[in-house]
């Protein structure tokens, strides 16, 4: 097992949505430890979030493993432009497209510009995320409420609606839920409810999608080192972010992107309507 660091880790704070470059230690997303072997080759990915966190590693994988990608972000371009860069260094073809998910014309834009640049739509990681904290329900306004499903939950409708009819028999929908779907952090009720309504979504998609040869799946995090955590969290939490979990630790988000790969491969053609639990040894019921 890599020797990664385990909490207190420094004390530090970023506005949202952070930045990689700022995190303290700097997050592993497989840069130099992800070998491929040919499970995506020749296959068109696009990734929510792609810029940073969990999506940047499941780029750099997919990428390894001879996808294509096209990276949706919101305006963090020094981000996005490193994980282009890393793409375009393993042979493979990378598109970037800034812009807020929260507008539907914005979502069906990303797949007109997967299919014309990429030439398909084989797999759609939805994967962007927003989150907040707030002790008290009355602290959290009927914006933020809504901001956070229009995020989560409403991008991740449009982008699947979209991105349906472009996929052939063998394509594969990837959703990131969490931990928190099952068991809700209270200072995170927005968001957790959102990761609910991921997971049922996923669940009666894939039963939907079934008949076109298309699976659907999600993927449940636990405590992941992330800019999501300085930028968002109570510095006291973020100083001691991972330690509930079994390991003791934040995972770094390299140790995601395998699982990604898992639901994206081909090979996993009867895995479809599952969560699979990434939580450092918490049960995921």
């Amino acid at each position: 097992m890599p020797d990664y660091p385990k909490p207190p880790y420094p004390k530090q704070k970023q506005p949202m949505p952070g930045s990689t470059a700022k995190m303290d230690p700097r997050p592993d997303h497989g840069e130099k430890s992800y070998r491929g072997a040919d499970k995506l080759k020749g296959r068109k990915a696009v990734i929510t979030g792609g810029d940073s966190g969990i999506g940047r590693a499941v780029a750099i994988a997919f990428a390894r493993e001879g996808a294509d990608v096209l990276i949706s972000y919101l305006s963090e371009e020094e981000d996005a432009q490193e994980v282009k860069a890393l793409i375009e260094k393993e042979g493979r073809k990378a598109v970037l497209v800034a812009g807020d998910l929260r507008r539907p014309e914005h979502c069906r834009s990303v797949i007109k510009r997967a299919v014309d640049e990429l030439g398909g739509v084989d797999i759609l990681v939805n994967n962007a995320a927003h989150q907040a904290a707030f002790k008290d329900i009355g602290e959290i306004s009927d914006e933020e409420w809504q901001l956070t499903f229009e995020v989560n939950i409403h991008a991740m409708f449009y982008l699947t609606k979209a991105a349906v009819p472009h996929m052939k028999p063998g394509s594969a929908v990837i959703n990131t839920a969490s931990i928190n779907a099952d068991m809700p952090n209270p200072i995170l009720l927005a968001y957790a409810t959102t990761k609910g309504a991921i997971q049922n979504f996923t669940g009666g998609l894939a039963q939907m999608l079934a008949p076109k040869g298309i699976r659907a799946n999600a993927v449940a995090p636990g405590p992941i080192w992330t800019p999501l955590i300085p930028s968002t969290l109570p510095e006291d939490s973020v100083q001691n972010f991972g330690k509930q979990v079994p390991l003791q630790r934040a995972a770094q988000p390299a140790e995601l992107a395998t699982a990604y790969v898992m639901l994206a491969d081909p090979l996993s053609s009867f895995t479809s309507g599952t969560t699979v639990a990434v939580t450092g040894g918490k049960p995921f019921i």
